[in-house]
């Protein structure tokens, strides 16, 4: 029995009419951690346990250690996630209360993540937020359950971070024979690694990152997301913090779920399309969720954005 949960696919009435369009959603929010990332982390954790390995080691911004958190829990194996300065307090005690240990360092991802390599032994198991064949076969499974509803939509939208979702829905896309099918790859300006890569038809790494949406915080995409930005239809859709957190607000409203401002730029998106995304008739959307954040700093980042 996998750890992640088979997911509702819903129409969005309020999507659709403040869209013009007939908008799905995969609401991924509803995992028991609260996002997406159950699904390739507890494939890679339940894969590394088979395998004997006795602690789980990872760097997060937040989503993904939890995740392993929530893994490491229900598998009876010890988790150590290293966060940057910028984790919020409330993910740093989501991870907590699975019982993890949390170790705080560095300003960015990067820096957290050097030093979770650091601490790893001969019997522990890292687990990277993003980057990793075994996570990308796991969110793929997302895509294998809209396509056994029978449902085919004519674009997809998703956000991008370092690129672990977006290799997932593509490489689920790819078994499905949707490769006709464009996927929408939404960032908010200060962390658009993936729209920078685009640009220069090379993997590059920003100098900083700075936006409210720190689950996207990646300085660099992982190189399966860039290759996949050059094979296949890729539409790069850069917003603001602002349309991010305003969409996170709008959905609460329109569909009484909370979502970080990581999964609101995708919302964003769907709720005002561009002329390029306003082409295609049936769109899904990837609500990937997100709980680092609560509505009272959703609306507090909103009012100086």
């Amino acid at each position: 029995m996998s750890l992640h949960l088979q997911t509702p696919l819903i129409a969005s009435r309020p999507l659709s009419l403040a869209s013009g369009q007939e908008v799905w959603l995969k609401l991924d929010a509803l995992q028991p951690s609260g996002s997406f990332k159950l699904r390739g982390i507890g494939l890679a954790c339940e894969t590394f346990a088979k395998q004997g390995k006795r602690r789980f080691v990872s760097s997060s911004g937040g989503n993904a250690g939890i995740a392993v958190a929530y893994a490491g829990r229900c598998l009876g194996i010890p988790v150590t996630i290293v966060v940057p300065q910028t984790t919020t307090e409330r993910a740093r005690q989501l991870i907590a209360q699975e019982n993890a240990e949390v170790i705080v360092h560095g300003a960015t991802w990067h820096e957290a993540n050097e030093l979770a390599l650091s601490l790893l032994g001969g019997e522990d198991a890292f687990i990277h937020p993003f980057d990793d064949p075994l996570l990308w076969q796991g969110h793929s499974t997302m895509i294998d359950e809209v396509a056994a509803a029978g449902f085919k939509p004519d674009a997809v939208v998703l956000s991008v971070g370092g690129g672990g979702l977006f290799a997932g829905v593509c490489e689920g896309m790819a078994r499905q024979g949707w490769d006709d099918v464009p996927v929408f790859a939404v960032e908010t300006a200060g962390a658009a690694s993936l729209a920078a890569a685009m640009a220069q038809k090379q993997r590059v790494a920003l100098d900083s990152v700075k936006t409210y949406a720190t689950s996207l915080a990646a300085k660099q995409v992982c190189q399966r997301a860039f290759e996949l930005s050059q094979s296949r239809p890729v539409i790069s859709h850069v917003l603001s913090d602002g349309q991010a957190l305003e969409a996170c607000e709008r959905f609460l409203s329109d569909h009484r779920i909370l979502v970080e401002p990581a999964c609101g730029a995708a919302l964003a998106l769907a709720y005002a399309p561009s002329s390029a995304l306003k082409q295609y008739e049936k769109v899904l959307v990837v609500v990937c969720g997100g709980v680092t954040a609560t509505l009272d700093q959703i609306r507090e980042w909103r009012a100086v954005s």
